[in-house]
């Protein structure tokens, strides 16, 4: 358990003084949004941050990890991206995680970006996870968002998998857009292909009572449950990678970033994280073995508590509070 967070919050209810509620993007689209004011009130506000979840997740899952910041003084938001969580689909199946480019989520963040950031006090820092941390790498490497400093915690910066360079894996995921429906799923069940939910949990994490925490919001929240992803959603995957790890692109990124990643991780490309992290102008890592899989900040509490500590030394020197 986090130093700063009392062993009785209850990571299965909506802590109290936290807000749900929704905003709408430049199209229209009601995306849903999770606020929660700093412990201590404004005066003590250490600053603001915007947490964006991974690829079909909830913020639900990570209520405790926003605790542990709001009990330090950040004022806490969180956000669906479109089309996953409580925020619609962009499908006919509500199971399938669709999208027919990443730069809707993109322009979607950079539009909330800038509303959010001039609502609220700094400095501001985004945090995301997974394939959160790949749209919220493409923003920072377009300018698009210009936070103080940026958290991912496993970045999608590459998916992990079959050992076949990108042109070759996104010709194979074209290849089956052609010869079936592009909204149809790529894989069977969540989160990657013939994986069944004992499996999947230990691609995740190793800390049974967390892992349920999802299982038990899916059941409180029925619309909130996504499997797999399209074959488009595929395809558009592997093309933003190749956009993102074009030459001259993390050089492009001029704010500090840290990132928490596992050499064990089975959903991600740790090899393109390292490869982020070389090119980044002002970028530190921290790395996990074994002992911890893709949901690094929903790990067994001794992984969890290093993690934690570490990104809060990052922002008291990245971000400190404003005067």
């Amino acid at each position: 358990m986090s130093p700063s967070l009392s062993p009785s919050f209850d990571r299965r209810s909506i802590p109290g003084g936290a807000t749900e509620s929704f905003w709408h993007a430049a199209d229209g689209w009601k995306i849903r949004r999770f606020d929660w004011r700093a412990a201590g009130g404004e005066s003590n506000c250490r600053g603001s941050i915007l947490f964006l979840p991974g690829r079909g997740d909830i913020y639900e899952k990570y209520l405790e990890t926003l605790a542990h910041f709001q009990g330090l003084g950040w004022n806490l938001t969180a956000s669906d991206w479109r089309g996953q969580g409580g925020s619609g689909r962009l499908g006919p199946t509500p199971y399938i995680g669709h999208i027919d480019d990443f730069s809707i989520w993109v322009d979607d963040l950079a539009w909330f970006f800038a509303r959010w950031k001039a609502s609220m006090p700094g400095p501001h820092i985004v945090m995301a996870h997974s394939m959160g941390g790949h749209n919220v790498m493409r923003a920072l490497i377009d300018h698009r968002i210009d936070p103080d400093a940026a958290v991912l915690s496993a970045p999608m910066l590459g998916m992990s998998g079959v050992p076949l360079p990108l042109p070759v894996l996104q010709w194979i995921a074209r290849l089956m857009l052609k010869i079936g429906d592009p909204m149809r799923g790529a894989w069977k069940v969540s989160e990657k292909p013939a994986s069944p939910l004992a499996v999947r949990q230990k691609l995740l994490t190793h800390d049974n009572d967390r892992y349920a925490d999802e299982l038990f919001w899916w059941g409180m929240r029925p619309e909130l449950v996504m499997g797999p992803g399209s074959w488009k959603w595929v395809e558009r995957a592997y093309a933003s990678a190749r956009y993102i790890q074009r030459r001259g692109t993390y050089e492009n990124v001029d704010i500090p970033v840290y990132i928490v990643a596992t050499s064990a991780d089975e959903l991600v490309d740790f090899g393109a994280i390292e490869d982020a992290v070389k090119r980044l102008p002002n970028a530190a890592m921290l790395v996990f073995g074994d002992e911890a899989a893709h949901e690094v900040l929903r790990e067994v509490d001794e992984v969890r508590d290093r993690a934690l500590a570490a990104i809060d030394q990052f922002l008291t020197e990245a971000a400190p509070r404003n005067a």
